[in-house]
């Protein structure tokens, strides 16, 4: 079976109609809890484990920026093989994709709690990053799959806010779990998270029909990334999301230090900064479900970009004139969790629409688009993570003008974007 080479132009998507359920029905309670579910996976295979850093880095002798590598070894294995897991979703079916990569990741995360060393812990985290993304990354097909416009980005926006709590509960949750024993405790218990999140997806209904299905075969699914990959469409696009949200993820990805360093907080403390983050996440996916109806797509995400530049100066100001925070839970600490907290809010104003744009330019393979244009962001933010983080936390003011810098490129690249496609729009009106 063939498939139709993708336009450069988003317009070529027009709005093929969705599988499975009419675009007309609103998402079910449980599919839409589901679906976000399958989202929170990686915040809380991310976020669970950070408050236990202290207690692995005393175990194993590790220093800060090996402990950073539980993150990024993760995100980095994490984005290689999201490049397969859609084009295999493609081919195999959503479901089978999906229930496969979660049952290696729940060994995985139970194999975690036997570590003896770093290494076979950091080995661990590999296997859960490979494994973790046929979840997460197929679950935004599935939405594709069954919904259309409107409706669509409604059911995003619905599961980006409840997706949203997922970044504040995990450390909490780390935290707590910490209070049982060890750091082995952590591991799992999201462990125990997956194999329910297991369940749910076992009961979910398949939204790729097998006549939809392209051929399982090297050739198939090595032309389908590269039908997509040779886009610059798609490219300014992703690219455009991956610097755009690395504003929002670089508080996620320094937040061992940010938290414990120049903040001066405990091991339970995480939710200092993750309520702020989180408050301004789900914010912004109210108003993008809200705005489905009533404004254009790509008007609300240039209006998310220059809101995230906007708070992002404000951001800055604030860290600059702000007196140091005193160590403890107080007044000081406001001044630098308001800017955070703005971010998160605009970032996810562009978050959700701009990864529908992706998936309608390329309505025939959207397993592909989705794992292409997810690799730059988790590319990005494994290398928060690993490299970044550790350079720019010297203080909470280097940590603002990263973020206000990754914006700005990616508010460029938007606009790149919007300038291509007004000129093709042009040409063919001419």
């Amino acid at each position: 079976m063939t498939t139709p080479a993708p336009s450069d132009d988003p317009r070529s998507a027009a709005a093929v109609p969705a599988t499975g359920p009419s675009r007309r029905r609103t998402a079910g309670a449980r599919i839409t809890l589901t679906l976000a579910a399958l989202g929170m996976l990686g915040p809380f295979t991310i976020n669970t484990v950070f408050p236990a850093f202290p207690r692995i880095g005393e175990e194993f002798g590790a220093s800060d920026v090996v402990l950073q590598q539980l993150i990024s070894v993760y995100l980095a294995s994490f984005a290689v093989m999201s490049v397969f897991h859609g084009p295999m979703s493609d081919a195999l079916g959503r479901k089978k994709v999906m229930l496969t990569g979660l049952a290696i990741y729940i060994l995985a995360m139970f194999g975690a709690t036997l570590a003896t060393g770093m290494g076979m812990l950091i080995a661990l985290r590999i296997l859960q990053g490979v494994s973790a993304g046929a979840a997460t990354i197929v679950s935004r097909v599935v939405v594709r799959d069954l919904f259309a416009g409107a409706e669509a980005q409604k059911l995003m926006a619905r599961i980006m806010m409840i997706f949203a709590l997922a970044p504040v509960i995990a450390p909490v949750l780390g935290g707590w779990l910490l209070l049982l024993g060890d750091w082995r405790w952590v591991f799992a218990g999201v462990g125990l998270y997956g194999v329910v999140v297991l369940v749910l997806t076992a009961l979910m209904p398949e939204s790729l029909p097998k006549e939809q299905r392209i051929p399982l075969r090297i050739g198939a699914v090595v032309g389908a990334l590269w039908e997509v990959g040779r886009s610059l469409t798609m490219m300014r696009i992703a690219l455009a999301t991956a610097f755009g949200f690395a504003a929002h993820f670089v508080f996620v990805a320094a937040a061992p230090i940010i938290v414990v360093r120049l903040l001066g907080l405990g091991e339970q403390d995480f939710w200092v900064l993750f309520v702020p983050l989180i408050l301004g996440m789900m914010a912004g996916s109210f108003v993008v479900g809200r705005a489905a109806d009533v404004m254009e797509r790509t008007r609300l995400i240039t209006l998310g970009y220059l809101g995230t530049l906007a708070a992002s100066v404000i951001n800055l100001v604030l860290v600059l004139i702000a007196p140091a925070p005193s160590g403890g839970l107080d007044v000081t600490l406001l001044p630098v969790l308001i800017g955070p907290m703005l971010m998160s809010f605009t970032a996810s104003l562009f978050f959700a629409p701009i990864q529908l744009e992706i998936l309608d330019l390329f309505p025939h393979q959207r397993g592909a688009a989705a794992s292409l244009g997810t690799f730059f962001t988790l590319v990005m933010n494994a290398l928060l993570s690993g490299v970044i983080a550790p350079l720019i936390t010297g203080s909470l003011a280097v940590v603002a003008l990263a973020a206000l810098g990754y914006v700005i490129v990616g508010a460029l690249l938007w606009a790149w974007h919007l300038r291509g496609r007004r000129v093709g729009s042009d040409a063919a009106s001419g």
